[in-house]
């Protein structure tokens, strides 16, 4: 399995091998295109999809463009086709003015890869103009002392096509002494020359009116014309003569207007007018004559308009310095235009991407271009970004650089990145632009949901109202928009006996939890449940957290009594021998009650009694104990009413009824050791003997009676519904429980515990009887104190 190192190397391998692609193509011989200035708007120029051997349609999925210097849309391309079309109507006089070719450069970029074609589109002159004159009449004024083959030089016109389309020729009206030659400028530029064919004579002819034609070499040709005017003046023998014939000079281009740049001198050895020199510019072309301007008496020549060497590098000028006379000399001036670093640097964006998806891998966010119109160290640049950014720029070919992301992106770190793109020249001073770009991170679901807490414990009052809200969970998402909201549920319990739908519900939205009825302590102390937070991401994340409830308990239960029972055909009555001391156990008391805590502490006491004082309860066991010794003024039958109350608030109780009859010779189920008599007491053995035979006989007699009461009422009780062994399903079970002899006892016993038929309200416990009561009641009070396990099995808290 590769390693997520390594499969981030082989994108970079992927991408720089792109990146070599585009720098191949884009070095490559440039396609070439021509068009004819003028031509309709949507003209079919080439397919660049054949050209460039892609196939149909592979454009528009690598996302082509067409980008230029210019900043102007005369291309369009049909990514779908492969079509380049124009986009509209060129003046090539307006975009490249007297250079030729005119060229415009653009370049294909593709995307996806990144590649770069470079191409250009060659505009071809249309003869579209024709020559002008700036003046529309010329006035030479000629000595008759002047020899034949004397040359002056004339105004040229101006053509603003270009090769084969612009001046090619000058004429002259048909005359005998005059004819034109055309020779070379220095710049490519034809200028006419009007030759002196034989001597003028003032006197014969004054003045001739000539008409000089312009032609150019267009097909149909164009021509312009303007009136030469000759008058033939007396000798002036000495023409000015500049003291130099050629003036050269550096003018930086930051100069400002009115600046002198240089000034010409010229002689003139004649006197009077003939020797008063006035300069001029020698038929100037109207951009040198909006750029410069010349003191016509002292040849200071000054700057009207700023110079600008991005636009013109060289201006040529012919500065004609004349006599009164007429008689004149030329100079030419040539002004070298020196760059200033005056041009910042500029940021061209061809393409743009955001938002980008966080832990994508390398991914060109723009592709963009500099330049500076400056030259030399003035147009050289430096390009360069934040350093703490995760972003990091890749220079291509003819200043292109891609801005790409150096590692995944994270929004949970940062939802957005603001880079500034500076690009710095090297000139003096240095000029430097900053473009900033807002990059946004979209949201990927890569954050599960997390609660607030691993576990939650709710605590619950028992006996609430259905739909109570019992508490609440909270889970946060880090991530955004729909990824980030979250959705809560109840998780499947593994406890199968658990109803845990019924018990409570989950708002949804919120996280808050309700109970859907009303809880009981004693049915269910506690419950387990896990709760599941999912968000609406794709794909879904979720994670869960577990809730414990645990109800509190209300004192909603009232001591129930199991000993002695109440419902009962016949009361329950205690035997108390009345030679029982002060402090004799008669019963206990036995209740239980169903809350827990504080609410179950249960305590005793005698709320009535038919003889107060005789006999008194212990408040915390339920003991009722004799107070004092009985005698034989003492009523047989007594009738107690003991209370059992519980520690609740407000506190719940229950009341028993005992009845007690006294009785005479009952023997204590308890008799002491006897002592070894004394030699001389021997005689009273007998006496001893027949007490114990009597006392025999009598508990004979006494269990005969109890063991035909107990029948009698176990045979009542079969004919009635769910008699008194029957236990009805869902109560306590019948069981019987063994007690073995201890304490005070001297014999085991067994007694039932027997749920009587009815409604679960109503239900209560029955106790069969032992064959001695007082016995019974001794016994069960010792073992609930002794022995816990013996509360559990009676289901006593």
């Amino acid at each position: 399995m590769e390693t997520s190192g390594e499969h981030a190397v082989q994108k970079r391998q992927v991408l720089f091998f792109c990146l070599f692609l585009g720098v191949f193509g884009a070095g490559a011989e440039p396609l070439r295109y021509f068009v004819a200035e003028e031509t309709e708007r949507g003209t079919f120029l080439a397919n660049l999809a054949n050209d460039l051997g892609l196939r149909v349609g592979e454009l528009s999925d690598r996302r082509s463009r067409i980008v230029s210097d210019q900043n102007m849309r005369f291309l369009l391309l049909n990514s779908l086709t492969g079509d380049l079309l124009l986009n509209e109507k060129l003046d090539r006089e307006e975009l490249c003015g007297p250079t030729e070719p005119c060229v415009l450069p653009f370049q294909l970029l593709l995307e996806k890869p990144f590649q770069i074609f470079r191409a250009e589109l060659q505009v071809r002159d249309i003869n579209d103009h024709s020559p002008v004159f700036l003046d529309k009449e010329i006035l030479l004024k000629i000595s008759e002392s002047t020899n034949p083959g004397a040359a002056f030089p004339l105004e040229s016109a101006q053509d603003s096509d270009v090769g084969t389309n612009s001046l090619s020729n000058y004429t002259i009206s048909p005359n005998a002494y005059f004819h034109v030659n055309v020779h070379v400028g220095g710049e490519g530029n034809l200028l006419p020359k009007l030759i002196l064919d034989q001597a003028l004579d003032r006197e014969e002819i004054p003045e001739l009116s000539l008409t000089l034609t312009a032609l150019d070499g267009g097909s149909p040709g164009r021509s312009g014309t303007t009136l030469l005017r000759i008058l033939v003046v007396d000798v002036n023998d000495n023409a000015p003569e500049f003291v130099q014939s050629l003036y050269k000079v550096q003018v930086p281009e930051n100069s400002p207007v009115g600046s002198l740049v240089v000034t010409v001198s010229a002689r003139d050895l004649d006197t009077g007018s003939n020797g008063e020199i006035v300069y001029a510019f020698f038929y100037a072309t109207e951009r040198i004559l909006k750029t410069f301007q010349i003191n016509s008496t002292s040849g200071y020549l000054y700057l009207k308009a700023r110079l600008n060497y991005e636009a013109i590098q060289t201006y040529t000028l012919t500065i004609q310095a004349k006599d009164g006379g007429g008689l004149s000399g030329n100079c030419t001036v040539i002004v070298e235009v020196t760059d200033i670093n005056d041009n910042p640097p500029e940021i061209l964006i061809s393409s743009f991407t955001s938002p980008i998806a966080e832990n994508s891998p390398e991914t060109v966010v723009a592709v963009f271009r500099i330049r500076d119109r400056d030259s030399g160290n003035n147009g050289k640049m430096v390009c360069s970004i934040q350093d703490d950014l995760p972003f990091v720029l890749k220079p291509s070919v003819e200043n292109f650089y891609t801005l790409v992301t150096e590692r995944s992106l994270d929004r949970e770190q940062n939802t957005e990145y603001s880079i500034t793109i500076t690009v710095t020249d090297l000139g003096t001073p240095r000029l430097k632009t900053e473009h900033n770009i807002t990059v946004l991170v979209s949201d990927v679901n890569d954050n599960s949901p997390a609660f607030t807490q691993t576990s939650y414990v709710l605590l619950v009052h028992e006996n609430n109202q259905p739909a109570l809200h019992i508490g609440s969970i909270s889970a946060t998402d880090r991530d955004s928009g729909t990824n980030a909201q979250i959705t809560y549920s109840l998780l499947p319990t593994q406890d199968p006996h658990l109803p845990l739908t019924s018990l409570v519900s989950i708002n949804a939205d919120n996280g808050q939890l309700f109970a859907l009825r009303a809880l009981d302590f004693e049915a269910l102390q506690a419950f387990e449940f896990h709760v599941g937070a999912t968000d609406h991401g794709s794909p879904a994340l979720s994670s869960q957290a577990l809730v414990r409830v645990v109800m509190l308990d209300e004192n909603d239960n009232s001591p129930f009594v199991l000993y002695p029972m109440q419902n009962a055909s016949a009361p329950c009555t205690e035997l108390v021998p009345r030679a029982a001391e002060q402090g004799y156990l008669v019963t206990k008391v036995v209740a239980v009650d169903g809350d827990s805590g504080q609410n179950a502490w249960l305590s005793y006491q005698l709320l009535k009694a038919t003889e107060p004082g005789l006999f008194g309860v212990w408040a915390h066991n339920g003991e009722v104990r004799t107070a004092r010794l009985l005698s034989e003024r003492d009523a047989a039958r007594h009738r107690l009413v003991v209370l059992v109350k519980d520690n609740g608030e407000p506190p719940l109780s229950a009341s028993v009824t005992l009845h007690v009859l006294l009785v005479d010779g009952f023997s204590q189920p308890y008799l002491p050791l006897p002592e070894v008599a004394p030699k001389g007491a021997q005689g009273d053995s007998l006496t001893v003997y027949l007490v114990i035979a009597l006392a025999s006989v009598s508990s004979l007699f006494l269990f005969s009676v109890l063991v035909f009461v107990v029948v009698k009422l176990c045979r009542r009780r079969r004919a009635a519904p769910l008699g008194v062994c029957s236990v009805p399903e869902g109560h306590f079970p019948g069981h019987l429980v063994d007690v073995s002899g201890s304490g005070t006892l001297s014999q085991s016993y067994q007694y039932e515990v027997c749920l009587k038929g009815g409604s679960g309200t109503n239900s209560e416990f029955k106790f069969l009887k032992p064959i001695f009561p007082n016995i019974l009641s001794q016994s069960i009070g010792r073992e609930v104190e002794e022995n816990p396990s013996f509360q559990n099995n009676l289901g006593f808290s």
